[in-house]
């Protein structure tokens, strides 16, 4: 008797952290979906060029000019002009091996007129990106603890 109570105050615990930990990744990447959503819907839109691909490698995040054995990912860098014409340049979040992008390329560039040094690529990566992973890894641990709170019950 004593050892179920302790196996259900575990799984108790079990289910709470993991709903808690679930918790906390779905409602950031509903903050990340709320940001892209944002931005798409009021951002100004233009078009830039790659100028650059930036190396960088995964583990350490140091700048590479070339590649390496360590699989590292290419960031694009673009350039582009504000509505009043003004020069910005910035360099991509969302990397990928291999480029997404090549030198010379032109994409379209989200910014808001405000803030024009946060501009993104109007591109699924640099949009969709993390609230995918983080509303995935929530929605992931809620099936999981889920599942454990279910099984707990039918089994007692």
């Amino acid at each position: 008797m004593q050892v179920q109570v302790r196996g259900r105050t575990v799984r108790r615990w079990v289910v709470a952290g993991v709903s808690a930990f679930g918790g906390i990744f779905l409602v950031v990447g509903l903050i990340l979906t709320w940001s892209s959503v944002s931005l798409l819907r009021e951002a100004d839109r233009t078009t830039g060029r790659v100028v650059a691909l930036q190396w960088r490698d995964a583990d350490t995040g140091s700048s590479r000019t070339s590649r390496g054995r360590d699989e590292p990912s290419a960031y694009p860098v673009v350039e582009f002009a504000t509505t009043d014409g003004t020069a910005h340049t910035f360099r991509s979040s969302t990397g990928s091996n291999p480029p997404s992008y090549e030198e010379g390329e032109r994409v379209e560039v989200l910014y808001r007129a405000d803030a024009p040094e946060d501009a993104r690529i109007n591109g699924f990566l640099s949009l969709w990106l993390l609230p995918l992973i983080f509303g995935g890894i929530g929605l992931i641990a809620a099936a999981v603890a889920t599942g454990i709170a279910v099984f707990g019950r039918r089994r007692a």
